[in-house]
């Protein structure tokens, strides 16, 4: 009688734990970001204001760039036919074109830079508050952003695009 009420106690013990096991489901979300920067509107947006934005500095460095090339190799063809005073000074001024078309090549790297980090900061605030808002409409208990492996079934980064893009 006793193993009786053992086994009985502890078939009932095993229930009672499967069933709040079962009612306190955990449940898991993955939001991969390089999706969102690839597909979802504001990013999209954000890139073709950039390329709008930078376009015109970008042609003028590309000519600049063309024009040293070009001189660089007049320069080169008509050297042996100069006096070395002339000589001297189409290299100065090789030199100084040299160094201003890589100042000029520096800045515009340096502000493209610090636009695409404004840019892209604004996408992730956005992105962020749309992975909160799936989140906390589908009961997630956690979402992630980065991971080495993640179960497909967990990847929520459709929902996040459809209602990023406008499509709640």
């Amino acid at each position: 009688m006793n193993t009786f009420f053992r086994q009985t106690l502890l078939a009932t013990a095993v229930g009672l734990f499967t069933l709040t096991a079962a009612a306190q489901e955990f449940r898991i979300g993955f939001v991969n970001t390089d999706r969102i920067f690839r597909e979802s509107s504001p990013a999209k947006a954000a890139q073709t204001k950039l390329e709008q934005e930078f376009s015109k500095r970008e042609k003028e460095l590309d000519d600049l760039g063309s024009q040293l090339k070009t001189s660089t190799e007049k320069f080169e063809r008509e050297a042996p036919t100069l006096s070395e005073t002339q000589r001297n000074a189409r290299q100065r001024q090789l030199v100084d074109q040299d160094r201003e078309f890589q100042r000029r090549r520096r800045e515009f790297q340096e502000d493209l830079g610090v636009r695409k980090n404004e840019e892209l900061q604004s996408v992730i605030e956005r992105a962020n508050r749309v992975i909160k808002q799936v989140a906390e409409s589908d009961k997630y208990d956690l979402v992630i952003q980065e991971a080495v492996y993640i179960n497909p079934k967990h990847d929520i980064t459709d929902k996040v695009l459809k209602v990023i893009n406008g499509g709640k």
